[in-house]
């Protein structure tokens, strides 16, 4: 059975991706079979699966340094997603995330979200300022404060350029269970559209009370740590996907992990962060075909417990 170093070429519905000197076999989902779900407080569908760039895409704009980078994004938009996530504390990220999406001239594919990681309302402006410059971009789709920091003031700054046109969407977002009750007292007292957090097989405390608030509440979500920083992958290294793993459709641990994570229906986008188009087509992957039902969730559970 595959591993996730194992990538499957898949069925005939798979299609070919533009021929890469040095990745050849390369394929990607179609993206009419990428699962969707809508923002709530807009009903504009979001394919599931998404981009994290954290680490990942803190590179040089070398040449070099761009070759993998540029099949990853050609992967991720050919293969129908849209969602990358970035941030301005992410080093160079997002000024590689622009200069990506205009080598391959997918700029207007891309749904963008980043973050503001500030105290005080200038300088709040002045990442939102240096993002829209670093991403190539007059529009953000989504600006999330990040870690909850200064939350009021930036959030209401992030109000002011939503009511500019300058920003479609802002949020909130943190990455510790132990910062989920904060994020919870944030939306109980602030409107937002977006809450980023961890959840994964491994991180469990999101299903207690922050998932069904969002769903409750009309709340998009995004899912950051599926993989837990790859703790979860290392947990499964070198042993065989179980068979039972055919009945979601899933044919790597990868698959396994981010379809458990997309079984949840309050969950939006889920954003595993990648340098290697083979792992980002193999993820994509996860947002086709069936999702566990709860005995099969259990499972997960107990293969990776």
């Amino acid at each position: 059975m595959p591993s996730r170093r194992h990538f499957i070429q898949g069925s005939a519905s798979l299609l070919a991706l533009a021929a890469t000197p040095w990745l050849p076999s390369l394929a990607y989902a179609a993206p009419s079979q990428l699962l969707k779900r809508a923002i709530p407080s807009s009903g504009e569908l979001l394919p599931v699966i998404g981009l994290g760039t954290s680490r990942t895409f803190d590179v040089s704009l070398s040449n070099d340094s761009l070759k993998p980078l540029d099949s990853v994004m050609r992967t991720f938009i050919n293969g129908g997603a849209r969602l990358i996530d970035t941030a301005p504390s992410y080093g160079a990220a997002e000024a590689v995330t622009g200069e990506l999406l205009k080598r391959t001239k997918t700029q207007g594919k891309a749904f963008l979200a980043t973050k503001i990681s500030a105290t005080g309302r200038e300088r709040g402006m002045a990442q939102v300022e240096a993002s829209l410059q670093a991403l190539q971009t007059d529009k953000l789709d989504l600006v999330q404060v990040h870690n909850l920091q200064d939350t009021r003031t930036q959030l209401a700054l992030l109000r002011e350029l939503k009511a500019e046109g300058k920003v479609r969407y802002i949020g909130i977002t943190h990455y510790i269970e132990s910062a989920h009750n904060d994020l919870l007292e944030v939306l109980e007292k602030e409107s937002v559209d977006f809450v980023q957090l961890n959840y994964s097989v491994g991180e469990r405390n999101a299903e207690k009370r922050l998932l069904p608030y969002c769903a409750d509440h009309g709340i998009a979500t995004l899912i950051n740590r599926p993989f837990q920083r790859g703790q979860l992958l290392s947990r499964v290294k070198g042993k065989s996907l179980p068979s039972w793993a055919m009945e979601t459709d899933a044919t790597s641990w990868a698959q396994l992990l981010l379809k458990f994570i997309l079984a949840n229906p309050a969950v939006t986008v889920v954003i595993p962060a990648t340098s290697n188009p083979r792992y980002m087509a193999d993820n994509l992957k996860a947002g086709i075909g069936r999702l566990p039902d709860a005995a099969l969730r259990e499972k997960i559970i107990q293969a990776f417990s």
